[in-house]
């Protein structure tokens, strides 16, 4: 390596701090919602209507329905009136749809609940927020960080999940979600309004329609959107696969913690070895090809050692994605406009974990388990498709014309 390279820019002592609450907000915000994904196909049973098993599908993932209707008026209101009442305000309405939820006696009203939770919709305005608060220069890096939050907070509530439900049921998780909900509440608050920096403001506006035919903007929305349908849709299967094979859900960590452990031995060096190398769209394919390698896995597992191998290998791909995509949207998106390619990117997340869930309840219903991971498997493969298209942005870059549209 030459030794001539330029030295990476570093945070300085505001925006580390602004990046490790924020990245900490968002991962506290999507650790409320990740706690549901082991468990709540199999607490959902002890609700009234719990045994229509499209319904529990509907409560997984109508979240994301209402995430993706109201992430972009969030983004925007917090354009007006400043980022830390509307991020507040949000954390409190998904704090009293996590109340609603503990204590809702049907399956009905934990649809209802979880509507109002997703309501609370601020991922794109904290995404703002961090990027008023940081350098163009470090940015990228910063929202890295909130890409490994994600990974994390999904990582712990494999491992959190099932033992807090085993003790306290649904309400007890419900609980704790509200509780992480108002202390992200108060982190946020706690933080100042802006920076003083300037921020930069460089080449013309594209517009919403501009930022909806961007060639590489679009492969990563829908990516994401993938991603999303994915994840919602595996977990309205993995718990209940789990139990078939003769695991009781209070046991269900003891699968998770190594499996997890091992995950991140196996994805970590990835990460590094894209970085080092600049070849981060190579990985990112690698990361696409495991994941379909997981689902394969889940399909012709007939053991509990072959669950935890197909479990391993989709906790590598996903937490693997997780950490690239954030950072690759923050690194394409126009300057003057990160705010709303955020928020178009939020949206087809939250999207995604709607459709997933639904989809996920009618093909359990309809054709088992293994109908599931085999709809699963047509999603990555399309997925795989539009991701072959996806340009460099490691420093084997070549220069991609920002108004690149498809």
């Amino acid at each position: 390596m030459s030794s001539s390279a330029p030295s990476p820019i570093a945070f300085t002592s505001d925006e580390r701090r602004a990046s490790v609450s924020l990245a900490g907000v968002i991962g506290l915000r999507m650790l409320g919602l990740f706690l549901m994904l082991p468990v709540l196909s199999v607490g959902a049973r002890d609700l009234e209507g719990g045994e229509n098993v499209v319904w529990v599908g509907v409560a997984l993932g109508v979240y994301g329905l209402t995430q993706a209707l109201l992430q972009i008026p969030f983004g925007l209101a917090s354009d007006r009136w400043g980022r830390r009442p509307v991020i507040v305000f949000g954390l409190i309405v998904f704090a009293l749809g996590s109340v609603w939820a503990a204590l809702a006696p049907s399956v009905e009203q934990l649809v209802i609940a979880r509507a109002l939770q997703g309501a609370g919709a601020v991922s794109a305005a904290v995404s703002a927020f961090l990027a008023d608060r940081t350098r163009p220069e470090v940015r990228a890096r910063a929202m890295a960080m909130v890409g490994a939050s994600i990974g994390l907070s999904f990582a712990l509530s494999l491992l959190v999940a099932p033992l807090v439900f085993g003790r306290y049921g649904l309400p007890g998780l419900f609980g704790l979600t509200a509780s992480l909900a108002c202390l992200a509440a108060v982190v946020v608050w706690s933080m100042r309004e802006s920076s003083d920096q300037t921020q930069e403001q460089t080449g013309s506006p594209l517009g919403w329609r501009g930022l909806l035919r961007h060639d590489q903007l679009m492969r990563l929305n829908f990516g994401i959107f993938s991603m999303m349908v994915l994840q919602t849709a595996m977990f309205v299967a993995i718990p209940t696969g789990l139990m078939e094979a003769g695991l009781a859900v209070s046991d269900h960590w003891v699968v998770y913690l190594p499996m997890l452990l091992l995950a991140f031995a196996a994805m970590v060096p990835l990460v590094f070895w894209a970085e080092r190398r600049g070849i981060f769209r190579r990985v990112f394919l690698m990361g696409l090809a495991i994941l379909l390698a997981s689902v394969m896995a889940f399909v012709s597992a007939v053991s509990l050692p072959h669950w935890f191998f197909a479990l391993w290998l989709f906790l590598v791909g996903f937490n693997l994605l997780e950490a690239l995509l954030p950072s690759w949207v923050s690194r394409i998106a126009p300057v003057s406009e990160r705010g709303l390619a955020l928020g178009l990117y939020t949206t087809s997340q939250s999207l995604g974990l709607f459709l997933g869930g639904l989809l996920g309840g009618v093909a359990a219903r309809w054709f088992g388990l293994e109908g599931v991971f085999w709809g699963c498997s047509l999603v990555l493969i399309c997925w795989m498709f539009v991701a072959k298209g996806q340009v460099e942005i490691g420093s084997r870059a070549a220069p991609v014309d920002p108004r690149s549209t498809v």
